[in-house]
């Protein structure tokens, strides 16, 4: 079986979707021997092994985003890699091309929702610009023959709007990677804290929805007693004491180390359609406060964390308060039992690969293919 994820949010500077599919290919490698290719935009046409390349032009103040403004070049390569799975992940141009290519090739088209598109569009430009993008939306995905969501929230919402063909489809994370072991006094030091100062750790992308405002404002009401390491491309400078930002974007292995060197994770965005640095933290071993929003209440359980009224201030800073009254180590160890047992990326290929074989075959159900709640 030959598998092709096609997607513009692909980068450079790393990103979830970019995680995620780096992940899926190295595990089809090493466990299936079976093809899995990745077509994204890039500079230039360009071929890495089993990655294509086609050029697109640059989005400004995307972070390296591409977005592709003709489909036929898309199409044609599709059809000349001639996969028996194509996977759309995400809502744009590229999406249509993946259905023709699928339609001419006469295999099935899948898609998986990153992100939450309509709830995205409504917070910024209101409820009227919210309903059209849904509405879009559901235009676009009617036509694959299944859609992959990562969250049982978010599936269960898009069936409520009338899309029938929804998987949930959990994303994952490497438990090697991220590991409590990579603890390092040394990332105190270097901020300057001492050791009864409980360090807080955020990583993502300076976006509307993580409300960073929110949780600065919570690291103002929390004081000296604690202090937050804010890593992420872009963030805005802060001129409280108990804040050090890294602007600067961070590969994989440093925010490791980050993490596994924290005492917790926090978390104010409330449109998360899955929330894959919150697993990262559980991994590493820290308990996490997160908001009631989005798809975070599926991963912070009480035994492994706390959660907050969304887009409250003083109610985020009280779940901190909260966390550290408990026996919070106790909860960083849950975490990382969580992770273990059910989002090691393992766990979630065997499920998705048994996901395309099913597809491939015609009898797929999205009944058959649902995940128990974990």
């Amino acid at each position: 079986m030959h598998v092709c994820d096609v997607t513009m949010f692909y980068t450079a500077h790393g990103g979830g979707v970019r995680r995620y599919l780096r992940a899926k290919r190295r595990w089809a490698a090493e466990h299936t021997g079976e093809r899995y290719t990745l077509l994204s935009p890039g500079a230039n046409t360009a071929k890495r092994g089993n990655h294509w390349m086609l050029p697109a032009p640059m989005l400004p103040f995307s972070h390296g985003y591409r977005f592709p403004l003709r489909r036929s070049s898309w199409v044609n390569t599709l059809l000349e890699l001639a996969p028996d799975v194509i996977e759309a992940g995400d809502p744009y141009r590229l999406a249509r091309a993946v259905l023709s290519a699928a339609d001419r090739l006469g295999v099935p088209a899948t898609a998986f929702m990153h992100s939450d598109l309509p709830r995205l569009v409504e917070q910024r430009f209101g409820t009227w610009a919210g309903q059209r993008a849904q509405k879009y939306l559901l235009n676009l995905y009617s036509a694959f023959d299944a859609v992959q969501v990562p969250s049982l929230g978010l599936a269960n919402r898009m069936r409520e709007l009338g899309l029938p063909q929804v998987v949930c489809q959990p994303l994952g994370v490497d438990a090697e990677k991220f590991n409590p072991s990579l603890h390092n006094p040394l990332v105190r030091e270097w901020l300057k804290i001492k050791n009864d100062v409980r360090l807080l750790v955020f990583a993502g992308r300076y976006a509307r929805e993580k409300n960073i405002d929110v949780l600065l404002e919570a690291m103002r009401l929390l004081g000296a007693g604690y202090h937050l390491l804010l890593i992420g491309p872009d963030m805005p400078p802060s001129t409280l004491t108990n804040v050090t930002v890294n602007g600067e974007f961070c590969d994989s292995v440093q925010l490791a180390h980050y993490l596994a060197s924290a005492d917790a994770m926090v978390h104010t965005g409330d449109q998360e359609t899955f929330g894959l640095i919150v697993l990262e933290g559980m991994a590493s071993g820290l308990p996490v406060v997160g908001v009631r929003g989005g798809a975070l209440p599926e991963l912070i359980t009480p035994e492994v964390g706390m959660l907050a009224k969304p887009r409250d201030a003083e109610s985020f800073a009280q779940a901190v308060r909260d966390l550290f009254e408990q026996d919070w180590q106790t909860m960083g160890r849950a975490a990382r039992q969580r992770v273990d047992q059910h989002f090691r990326w393992n766990v979630v290929f065997e499920r998705q690969h048994a996901f395309y074989q099913v597809l491939q075959s015609g009898t797929f159900k999205a009944d058959v293919l649902e995940i128990a709640h974990v």
